[in-house]
């Protein structure tokens, strides 16, 4: 009699299967059938040790027993789901009853096979099962894939620097290369990193996005690399790192300038060999990923500094993108703006002339985002018509600082105190930008340091932001 040979096991990495049966001689068929097909296999004698490897092994597929001593299957089966609800179960049983059918497939269980069990058969089985999942996890980052695409719009722009920014995007969309985003808050580092993703070969992967800053220094190995359970106080449970997670698609370094030095070494390793270890953990998971990392700050001066490693800078800047202010892009704020404006009124609103003067010449220290924040206030506090007009606008906008005054060939006779002329310049900042620190600091082409220093050598003390979080909890940093 001729066998179907077994089906190959899905592309990519050995998909997992874990055993769990308490009949030693079906758990050893079980093991050779599997990995004589090309499977990774972990076996467990019962429905507590089965548990325990669905958390240390992260199994793609689990094939239990239903009637064991201790932890039944049922039991373990609704624990599983219970944990991953997307986890693709088989439940194999001797005692197989139309209850048993039922319950199992209620429960959220793949399939269902009776013993004595024919591999032939369940090799057919294991690999539809598994084909399943991977065709409903490929489903999930279409969609998501979908919904992100609709923001690439944001990415527009005519401009020099964004021509230019195009060209280089167009020529990374298939390579793996590392690519270091740099450019003020706001501009748009993370569009332009899901673009290069979503645009690119690796658009059915995964893309996980990591904001660096605002992990605790603690707890940044585990954050990226992952733990055992175990690992450490409060890690009850295995934990897959970010890049773990992006196997097979690309992982998003935000802030990446923020990272600890001592995260910034295994960082490094993990970059030059592909490997993440997890916390806890003696052996190291070979990753498929992509890495785009973004930084706010220059890098090189974090290097000389001695607070970013000078060998991990250059690991991350093979491919280094610089995404201009928004100040420096001409025009590209009018089609912004009206993009903007589309998005939050649902119909096209025009801009006049008096708006589109007012736009071009405001210096926008927030970059992208504050002129969408603006635009969705316009939309939602401004006019109800057609037409953006000047007065529309937020006030720092429609009546930006005056320009200094020009300096008279002739010095004046009385003198002058430079010490009255910077405090002045200073309250007109602060009352043009209706108190916020961060944007008055830009305003005069100074750090936020400096200018909280000045006021108190002024002894100028200004209402913060009327509203709460429009000053320190949600200005930009300097």
């Amino acid at each position: 009699m001729t066998t179907t040979p077994p089906p190959e096991p899905t592309a990519g990495p050995r998909a997992r299967i874990l055993v769990v049966d308490d009949e030693a001689s079906l758990r050893r068929v079980a093991q050779y059938r599997l990995q004589e097909a090309g499977y990774e296999v972990s076996l467990a004698e019962d429905g507590m040790k089965g548990l325990e490897a669905f958390e240390t092994f992260a199994p793609d597929l689990v094939i239990t027993d239903i009637r064991m001593p201790g932890m039944s299957g049922h039991d373990l089966v609704a624990e599983i789901l219970r944990r991953d609800s997307s986890a693709p179960v088989i439940v194999v049983t001797g005692h197989a009853t139309v209850n048993d059918a039922v319950r199992s497939m209620r429960a959220g269980v793949a399939d269902y096979v009776m013993k004595p069990v024919s591999w032939d058969e369940m090799l057919v089985v294991i690999a539809k099962t598994l084909s399943a999942a991977a065709l409903r996890t490929e489903n999930r980052q279409l969609r998501s894939a979908l919904v992100e695409r609709s923001r690439f719009a944001e990415i527009a722009g005519t401009s020099g620097p964004m021509t230019a920014l195009f060209r280089q995007m167009e020529r990374l969309l298939d390579v793996d290369t590392i690519v270091l985003l740099q450019g003020e808050s706001g501009t748009g580092k993370e569009l332009v990193a899901r673009a290069l993703h979503f645009q690119g070969r690796r658009s059915s992967g995964p893309f996980i996005a990591v904001n660096c800053g605002a992990i605790p220094n603690d707890l940044v190995e585990s954050q990226l690399f992952g733990h055992e359970r175990g690992a450490f106080t409060g890690a009850d449970r295995l934990h897959r790192g970010s890049f773990e997670q992006a196997h097979g698609g690309t992982v998003f370094l935000d802030e990446i300038g923020d990272i600890p030095l001592h995260a910034q070494v295994s960082l490094l390793r993990v970059l030059t060999e592909r490997r993440v270890t997890r916390v806890g953990a003696e052996n190291s998971i070979p990753v498929d990923v992509r890495v785009i990392a973004a930084a706010n700050r220059e890098l090189e001066t974090a290097v000389a500094e001695g607070d970013f490693r000078r060998d991990l800078y250059y690991r991350l800047a093979v491919v280094p993108l610089r995404l201009a202010p928004l100040r420096e892009r001409g025009d590209d704020v009018l089609i912004l703006a009206e993009s903007f404006l589309r998005k939050f009124a649902g119909r096209e609103i025009a801009i006049d002339a008096d708006a589109a003067l007012a736009l071009r010449n405001y210096g926008w220290p927030g970059n992208v985002r504050e002129l969408e924040n603006a635009m969705e206030q316009v939309v939602v506090l401004g006019s109800r018509g057609d037409i953006l007009r000047s007065a529309d606008l937020p006030i720092r906008i429609r009546e930006p600082l005056h320009s200094l005054p020009a300096v008279d060939d002739e010095f004046p006779s009385a003198g002058v105190s430079l010490e009255e002329i910077e405090a002045h310049w200073i309250r007109s900042a602060l009352s043009h930008t209706n108190g916020n620190r961060t944007h008055a600091a830009r305003a005069l082409k100074i750090t936020r340091q400096a200018l909280l220093y000045r006021m108190d050598k002024h002894g100028i003390v200004f209402p913060r932001a009327a509203h709460p979080g429009e000053d320190e909890a949600a200005e930009l940093p300097a």
